[in-house]
């Protein structure tokens, strides 16, 4: 549409009132919404279990119409082979498992989110929340297995902590890093509790009533294994944190 206004065969007023008519494109098994990022400053996020290879590779087709990033979670080996079949130039993010095909231009990152977890089993979750956070225009450092069961590794690298303007802790067993860090950072600490553990993790719950139940300040939670929940969190406060910094 932008096109079509710029090679002068659509008028501006006819594309604004198409874009108030047409905030979503209905493409029959999904309504692709291209106005997400006027509203919240990120694209709509495909979301691949329980959809086809197929459906996935359109919506794709969709999204990248707008120039901006696609950005793809839980996503299989099998999905990237078909995505990537469409657009050779998507990157798979193994570990997170989320495929990205990168637009026009990327953000510059800004500020500082550090991601955590308590232990290696974690780290796709919080991967997960990494590359989110990225990819909204955060500066993102990573720390990786620093749980409780050896806490001096977390307080061995505390510095890299110290400076962060958010922290997201990924955690499965009992999730008591959360409060710990909680405990001792000056920024917000968004939580991620996750499903790895034994028996009585219970797939996530125990570290999620945990982490709800912090008597730590500044601790906010999501939901289980939701690392690009926590990352999309992460960099908003980021970014409210950087508007303040330049007012100043």
């Amino acid at each position: 549409m932008l096109t079509a206004v710029q090679n002068g065969t659509l008028g501006v007023e006819q594309a604004s009132e198409r874009m108030q008519n047409l905030p979503y494109e209905d493409i029959g098994f999904a309504r692709v919404d291209h106005q997400r990022y006027l509203r919240s400053g990120f694209p709509e996020v495909i979301y691949c279990p329980g959809k086809t290879n197929q459906q996935i590779v359109a919506i794709f087709e969709k999204l990248t119409a707008t120039g901006g990033t696609v950005l793809a979670t839980r996503a299989e080996e099998q999905v990237y082979e078909a995505v990537k079949a469409a657009y050779p130039a998507v990157e798979y993010h193994r570990s997170a498992k989320a495929l990205v095909l990168r637009g026009e231009t990327d953000p510059e990152p800004v500020g500082y989110v550090a991601v955590v977890s308590a232990g290696t089993a974690d780290i796709p979750v919080a991967e997960e929340a990494a590359l989110t956070a990225e990819l909204i225009g955060s500066r993102v450092e990573r720390l990786y297995d620093v749980g409780v069961a050896g806490i001096h590794r977390l307080f061995d690298n505390w510095d890299k902590l110290s400076e962060a303007r958010v922290i997201i802790v990924v955690a499965g067993m009992e999730g008591a890093l959360a409060s710990v860090v909680g405990g001792l950072a000056v920024c917000p600490v968004v939580a991620v509790p996750t499903s790895v553990g034994y028996g009585a993790n219970l797939g996530g719950i125990a570290p999620l009533l945990t982490m709800l139940n912090s008597c730590a300040s500044g601790v906010s939670v999501v939901n289980i294994d939701n690392g690009y929940g926590a990352g999309y969190m992460a960099a908003l406060i980021n970014k409210v944190g950087e508007g303040e910094r330049k007012d100043e």
